[in-house]
């Protein structure tokens, strides 16, 4: 019995063969089509020399291939490299270099950066399998052609039994230095991302049959995963969607109307988005056309700030349906999940029911006491990753022992209320202290957001005399219209304690975040460093009110 990728796939293939898997526009691959050309590629990569824990690059877009693709890696059970595709040159040398990835698999449009850093960059890079996405650059004549590389490919499943031990990466990070890889074995990653621990019970699936087998008893559930398959939870919406019999919609660019016209064109219940990032375009879209979208019963945001104004303004927009707010990282996988409500919605990132292996902890290990206020660090026991790949400095600050108990502390603080729940605060690492008071940017981001002229915010910490840093934001807004920092920070005060207002702030034209929609903190700190800000408070005379 093995809780693989391939494996839980594959028992979805031999229950439900003619069922639709993958939709994008007029092209769709049945469940026994997509079994067939991903074992012909995993075929392909053997006699390309990949062995089982060798690793193979995926530079791709969301697209019918690169989901082909990453089961073909599993099949091999070699160990699948995201690769971020707005990478420039010297992330792309770090990330081929780091991975020790053997096989690229590429869309055609980045043939120019791969051949450049092949060229100037060692790698253990032996081969690149080039898919064709239309565009106007030529392939590198030493190439695969990835329909040429399926069509000599065995399509039978001739592979030899997988182990739990199998292994999963997950590249991350990027905005606040190197990408790293977060390590896991597949079945820990499949407990927390994969269905295989009930996400409201908490029970462990103990029946490697149990997805398909409910999946093949019932109706098909259409998924719309949006983010980018850089992101880990858009590539486990995936998995998950195959593992059950569902059907899972992809398409390679985010497009808000665009986004729409496919959920009515393709009947999609569940939405799956990272934060505001995605969902306040789109949600913008819909009040300017009033597109089908009859068939959504849950829009589900994971892993960047889902802010409280926004999601007010969904549940105005799908009163029927429900409105997830998720908590979860690389490190941790799933953490636990909100029900957003209308007029309940908390500042901030969420507050969730956590699952019974996601703790907050002192720092010497101890859980800090609910509905205490106090200020602890978010951790995970239970199926967690092994290490950062080839990083055991960073692997041992991040993974620790206490009492006996292995946990995983990706960064992030949070409290405890009364009755349990876990509201986060953010990651430590951009916290800002600012006279002695420590400020979350994520909550005073939500709170700016609240106000109708913001379309999107970073806040961050700068220089300050007198406090040693204050707090600052970067903010794109509404048709040009730029409001006065008083008139911002009267929202601010609505909602937060006056020492969290920004002191000062600068206008853009657009806020730069990653692909998977998370803010990018170090742009935000050179933007404000670059220039004198738009409109500031004095400093000297503010209060800490």
């Amino acid at each position: 019995m093995a809780y693989t990728v391939a494996d839980l796939f594959e028992h979805a293939v031999d229950l439900m063969p003619e069922r639709i898997a993958l939709e994008s526009g007029e092209r769709s691959r049945t469940y026994a089509e997509l079994e067939e050309r991903s074992n012909a590629l995993a075929h392909a990569l053997r006699e390309l020399g990949v062995q089982p824990g060798d690793a193979v690059g995926l530079y791709s877009r969301n697209t019918i291939e690169a989901v082909e693709a990453m089961l073909a890696i599993f099949k091999a059970r070699a160990v699948m490299a995201n690769v971020n595709y707005r990478y420039v040159e010297h992330e792309l040398e770090h990330l081929f270099t780091d991975s020790g990835m053997k096989v690229l698999i590429h869309e055609r449009q980045y043939t120019d950066r791969v051949r450049n850093v092949l060229s100037k960059t060692p790698t253990d890079i032996t081969a690149c399998i080039v898919i064709d996405d239309e565009g106007s650059v030529a392939a590198d004549p030493a190439a695969h052609a990835y329909e040429d590389v399926l069509a000599r490919g065995r399509r039978d499943r001739d592979f030899e039994e997988r182990s739990n031990d199998d292994l999963y990466m997950l590249y991350t990070g990027g905005t606040t230095g190197k990408p790293k890889g977060v390590v896991w074995r597949q079945e820990d990653v499949w407990r927390v991302l994969g269905g295989g621990i009930d996400w409201y019970s908490g029970r462990p699936i103990e029946d490697e049959w149990e997805q398909a087998r409910a999946g093949a008893e019932s109706g098909q559930l259409v998924r719309f995963a949006i983010p980018p398959f850089i992101h880990g939870g858009s590539q486990w919406a995936i998995f998950q969607s195959l593992f059950a019999g569902g059907k899972a919609v992809v398409y390679p660019d985010f497009e808000p109307h665009a986004i729409w016209r496919a959920v009515a064109d393709h009947g999609v219940n569940v939405v799956f988005i990272t934060g505001d990032a995605m969902a306040r375009p789109m949600i913008d879209a819909l009040d300017e056309h009033d597109y089908d979208t009859s068939t959504v019963v849950s829009v589900a945001s994971s892993a960047a700030l889902f802010s409280p104004a926004v999601k007010d303004r969904y549940l105005d927009r799908f009163p029927n349906a429900v409105i997830v707010d998720a908590i979860g990282s690389s490190e941790t996988g799933f953490g636990g999940m909100g029900i957003a409500a209308k007029g309940t919605s908390r500042v901030g990132a969420p507050t969730v029911k956590a699952d019974p292996n996601t703790h907050v902890l002192r720092a010497d290990g101890t859980e800090v006491t609910p509905g205490s206020g106090e200020v602890g660090v978010l951790a995970r026991s239970g199926h967690i990753p092994l290490r950062y790949h080839g990083d055991p400095a960073k692997s041992a600050q991040t993974f620790v022992v206490y009492d006996g108990v292995r946990y995983s502390l990706p960064g992030d603080h949070a409290v405890v209320e009364a009755d349990g729940t876990i509201t986060m605060l953010g990651r430590g690492s951009v916290s800002i202290n600012t006279g002695g008071e420590k400020v979350f940017p994520e909550e005073v981001e939500a709170a700016i957001k609240g106000h109708p002229g913001v379309l999107d915010v970073v806040v961050v910490g700068v220089p300050d005399e007198r406090f040693g840093q204050r707090v600052a934001a970067v903010i794109a807004t509404r048709d040009g219209v730029r409001p006065a920092l008083e008139e911002l920070n009267e929202t601010v005060r609505a909602e937060l304690a006056g020492y969290k207002c920004p002191r000062s702030i600068w206008f853009v034209d657009e806020v730069k975040r990653s692909p998977a929609g998370k803010p990018d903190y170090r742009w935000a700190a050179e933007t404000a460093a670059a220039r004198e800000p738009d409109d500031i408070l004095n400093t000297t005379t503010a209060t800490k009110a």
